[in-house]
């Protein structure tokens, strides 16, 4: 800090010291034509001592943002002649302007992070990949004045090797008509007349050069893959989609909508994981398991507790039905009556337009489109652990299958992984009757979440009986004479741990395998690589949902099958990228825990600085008359303002209390608004207004109330 104080101390000295000597005054065009001839025989005296002073000043004048840098250029037309003035004027501009830069970024970029860093984080992404571009653009087109664009780019990431040759490359035309006008000097009556209109035109057409070489280069580019392959005359489809799940569902309905001619093909079920295997049973199970820790904590509410009779082959038979409800919503028959062509089979990309269909009894047939969308979604990570197919460790696909029939949750049930899945299954086979091993290699359960929302998630999971072992990493399965056991390492110590059933919840990878990608080389590593329209290296195969990433939740598939959807159909009128701005998500423990935006731990590491507003649900009516007055509200905003930059929710219906919140992110409305917005009592939905109000009241003006108390007091005579 100290040495920042002194660097801006030193360049607040030398503009005062440039306003002293008036040098603002000289830097003139009156100015300079009276002192030419006194500079040209100065001069002609001492060429390298006029040329090295005058290179000097021009980077200082340049560097400090003072007014004044086109009269110098002129300058050095008059002094040098035309090559050697651009010489030098082209590396002092440069010089100067690069030390503008790095000024910036020295003595601002901190500050302009941490106020405006979550919003500028596009910004800086589009740059990181554009941002030559950006800056090649503006250094033809002096629309912007170059003194600003110095200042501004310090304050993003751009390397200052990339800075520096485009300035150079950008201003070099610029600079050339300044330095040859600057050879007539004593012709030149105005700055306004060196440039005619012609020659900004000129300028205009140059700065939009740059785009046109990428649009020229993404033509090439896109001629160069297509080029091993015959293109169809014509097409079977507009669009085929390759996977029913989330993303694969929602781009046929928006396709069929829009009276395109589509197909889905999907080998497995209709909706894919979430419905079969996902979010619909287990959501079901955690139904059925929060009912009965209720009956066990029933003298809560007044009435007598009692330990449930759990027939768990009923509560498997539930979760079926659950599905077999929900399948509708899914099914063949509702698809095909909007138009949609739906195949069961196996697809494989033969070129980038044509899709081999292998169905069940090995017969093959193929379909040619002009686009299609992959959504294979994925499957679960299983790592290679020794003994862990002989003992059959279950994943979250094949959980459902093996509990099916069963008249008992399993006695001893081993949860690897501390993230949502392992959470969620761990305390919801607990309070279905099974002893509970739960297995996290790090340090804490949920490790995207603050830490204090991890050791509550780890208190209560601990309450209700599940054994949680942190540190621990399952090294080894085995058969013993007393049963299947894991083995475990936990800093280096042995540690054994019996089970009936284990389950291995490490997350997801996405299901890139025997669709053709390799052969057309489409990289997949782990996700399908995707620009930011969700286009493959082939403009035409787009990807959505879990295969594209970086979010695996139904929610997001869904956002992106609208993108792969117009960008398949209309992408050549427009296209769209993904916005990835508020992504919402939940984790459906008891409590639950809801997020959306950043957390006290990403904006810490991220250098964003925060304001955090806390809401106890100890506080709220609702949440005490329903004997759940336990959890908070923390909403992140921006210091001194109420702009939203993320929010977590802990406590019952966490996920549905979020809602508010994304829709406020989503569109700039902060917590004033939420104060300012009628919420019926008593609900939950309350808590996010007296969140605003926490807000509200720690920024109250407290001068300006203290004058509103004497004038109260003055009003009653006191």
């Amino acid at each position: 800090m100290m040495n920042k104080r002194v660097v801006l101390l030193a360049v607040v000295a030398a503009l005062i010291l440039a306003w002293a000597a008036d040098l603002p005054s000289l830097l003139t065009l009156d100015s300079l034509k009276a002192r030419m001839d006194g500079f040209q025989a100065l001069r002609a005296e001492q060429p390298w001592l006029v040329a090295g002073v005058y290179a000097l000043v021009y980077v200082a004048v340049t560097a400090l943002s003072i007014p004044g840098a086109a009269i110098l250029t002129l300058a050095g037309g008059a002094l040098f002649g035309l090559w050697l003035g651009l010489a030098i004027v082209s590396v002092a501009s440069t010089v100067g302007a690069s030390l503008a830069f790095l000024g910036a970024r020295y003595l601002l970029r901190d500050v302009v992070q941490a106020r405006f860093g979550e919003r500028l984080s596009g910004f800086q992404q589009g740059l990181e990949k554009d941002g030559a571009f950006y800056l090649f653009t503006l250094r033809l087109v002096p629309v912007v004045p170059f003194f600003l664009i110095n200042l501004l780019m310090g304050l993003t990431r751009m390397p200052l090797r990339t800075f520096f040759w485009v300035s150079q490359l950008g201003m070099l035309a610029g600079t050339a008509v300044y330095v040859n006008a600057g050879t007539e000097l004593a012709r030149i009556e105005s700055l306004s007349g060196i440039v005619s209109p012609g020659l900004l035109a000129s300028f205009a057409l140059l700065g939009v050069f740059p785009w046109l070489a990428r649009k020229v280069l993404a033509v090439l580019q896109a001629r160069r893959v297509y080029a091993p392959y015959s293109k169809p005359a014509r097409f079977d489809r507009n669009l085929i989609v390759i996977g029913a799940g989330a993303a694969g569902l929602v781009t046929v309905y928006i396709a069929a909508a829009v009276k395109a001619k589509v197909t889905l093909i999907e080998a497995r079920d209709m909706g894919g994981d979430c419905l079969n295997t996902g979010c619909v049973p287990s959501k079901a199970l955690i139904r059925s398991a929060r009912l009965a820790q209720q009956m066990r904590k029933a003298d809560q509410f007044g009435l007598a507790p009692t330990e449930p009779n759990i027939p768990f082959a009923q509560v498997m038979k539930r979760i079926r039905q659950v599905i077999r409800d929900i399948e509708p919503h899914d099914s063949v028959e509702r698809y095909t009556s909007l138009g949609v062509d739906v195949v069961k089979g196996y697809a494989r990309l033969i070129d980038p337009w044509t899709v081999s269909i292998a169905d069940a009894q090995g017969q093959t047939r193929t379909l040619t489109a002009r686009h299609i969308v992959l959504a294979t979604g994925a499957e679960p990570l299983m790592p290679k652990l020794p003994g862990m197919d002989e003992v059959g460790v279950l994943n979250s696909d094949t959980l459902w299958a093996a509990m099916d029939g069963r008249q008992q949750a399993p006695a001893r049930f081993l949860v690897m992984g501390g993230g949502p899945i392992g959470c969620e299954l761990a305390q919801a086979f607990a309070r279905l009757g099974s002893a509970v091993t739960l297995v996290e290699m790090g340090e804490r359960l949920l490790a995207r979440e603050d830490e204090e929302v991890s050791a509550l998630v780890t208190e209560q999971l601990r309450t209700e009986g599940v054994t949680v072992l942190l540190g621990h990493r399952v090294t080894a399965f085995a058969n013993s004479p007393q049963g299947r056991e894991a083995v475990l390492n936990n800093h280096g110590h042995e540690v054994r741990v019996p089970f009936d059933d284990a389950l291995c919840a490490l997350g997801r990878k996405p299901r890139v395998q025997g669709y053709g990608l390799e052969a057309l080389g489409i990289s997949a590593q782990p996700t399908i690589e995707t620009n930011e329209y969700l286009q493959t290296r082939f403009p035409n195969i787009l990807v959505a949902g879990d295969a594209a990433g970086p979010y695996q939740f139904t929610h997001v598939a869904a956002h992106q099958a609208w993108y792969a959807a117009v960008n398949s159909l209309f992408g050549h009128l427009r296209k769209f990228k993904v916005d990835y701005r508020v992504i919402p998500w939940v984790t459906f423990v008891d409590p639950e825990v809801a997020r959306v935006g950043l957390n006290e731990t990403e904006a810490k590491a991220k250098g964003i600085a925060y304001e955090v507003v806390r809401y106890g649900l100890d506080d709220l009516d609702r949440a005490i008359a329903d004997g759940e007055n336990h959890g908070f509200v923390k909403i992140l905003t921006v210091p001194g303002k109420d702009v939203i930059l993320g929010a977590t929710l802990v406590g019952s219906h966490a996920g549905d209390l979020l809602a508010e919140l994304v829709l406020a992110m989503r569109h700039g409305l902060g917590l004033n608004k939420i104060l300012g917005t009628i919420h019926p009592y008593p609900t939950w939905t309350e808590s996010n207004k007296y969140a605003a109000g926490e807000w509200k009241r720690a920024h109250a003006p407290q001068g300006l109330l203290r004058w509103v108390q004497r004038y109260h007091a003055w009003r009653i005579g006191q």
